[in-house]
């Protein structure tokens, strides 16, 4: 991807939709081998929130570098304390220039504005890179969990934070 500047903007332009689940099936299936279940369960993420219109309690945002979408990120209500980080996704053209960090504390500052008290979100194991922005913003690892999903056996692991001041 070119090296021009990138812009966080709220998901909403036609397309953006799509191109969440599109990129999740197609990175994670390149990078680790997953199945289709994977983009499934994206697409079934992106519908719940294309489903509910409650702006004040939820938000996703697309990086673009150029024009061209290089990421994203969701936040959702997991209840009415706990804010859910949700399927971050940094196109590998676009890494290691900071988008990922910058769409985290893009999440971050929405979870805290709309007031919620805490942030919560579920990966696994063999995402490193997402898993040192988490760390570096202050989630702590709170439960780990071995499983078989998306054709893989993976640990799944919940962090949470708290987002008092």
């Amino acid at each position: 991807m070119p090296a021009g500047d990138l812009i966080i903007r709220r998901l909403g332009k036609p397309g953006d939709l799509g191109w969440v689940v599109m990129a999740h099936g197609e990175v994670y299936a390149q990078e680790f081998g997953w199945d289709t279940s994977f983009e499934a369960l994206v697409a079934r993420i992106v519908a719940d929130f294309a489903g509910r219109d409650d702006d004040a309690r939820q938000a996703a945002w697309i990086a673009e570098r150029d024009g061209r979408r290089a990421g994203c990120v969701f936040c959702v209500a997991a209840d009415e304390e706990t804010a859910q980080l949700r399927i971050l996704l940094v196109d590998p053209a676009a890494r290691g220039r900071g988008t990922g960090a910058r769409l985290v504390d893009e999440c971050l500052r929405f979870a805290r504005q709309a007031g919620y008290k805490r942030m919560k979100l579920w990966t696994n194991h063999p995402l490193a890179a997402a898993r040192r922005v988490y760390l570096s913003r202050g989630f702590r690892l709170v439960e780990e969990e071995p499983h078989h999903s998306f054709g893989a056996t993976l640990t799944g692991q919940v962090y949470e934070l708290d987002l008092a001041p």
